[in-house]
C-alpha cells in the first residue's frame, strides 16, 4: 500500500503501511519527495506503526532519504517501530545512525 503523507506545521510524517520492501521503492520515493519539496517541513518522521517487515532495500531507501533530508537541512526520525523492525535496525546498526522513538 502507498505511504501516506501528512504535514502538521513544520513536521512531515510518512506513514508506511504493510511490508516495506523493494516493491514500495517508487511510492516511497514519491512520498518522501513531497516532504522534501515542502519548505515548511523541517523534520521528517517515518512512522513504522503498521509495518510488520522490512528488507535490505528498505534500509537503503531510508539511508538515501536521510542523506537527501540532511542536504536540505531537515532532520529525520523513525517512530513506532515494532519489535521485528527494531531487530533489523539493531542488526544493521541503524540505532547508531538514526534517532528512533
Amino acid at each position: 500500500m502507498k505511504p501516506v503523507v501528512k504535514v502538521d506545521g513544520n513536521l512531515g510524517t510518512l506513514l508506511l503501511i504493510g511490508q516495506f520492501d523493494f516493491n514500495l521503492h517508487k511510492d516511497f520515493r514519491q512520498a518522501s519527495q513531497e516532504l522534501l519539496d515542502n519548505p515548511a517541513v523541517e523534520e521528517i518522521q517515518v512512522d513504522f506503526d503498521q509495518v510488520p517487515f522490512l528488507d535490505s532495500s528498505a534500509l537503503g531507501m531510508l539511508l538515501l532519504l536521510k542523506e537527501r533530508a540532511a542536504s536540505q537541512k531537515k532532520s529525520m526520525i523513525l517512530i513506532n517501530c515494532r519489535e521485528a523492525v527494531m531487530q533489523v535496525f539493531e542488526i544493521a546498526c541503524f540505532t547508531k545512525m538514526f534517532i528512533i522513538r
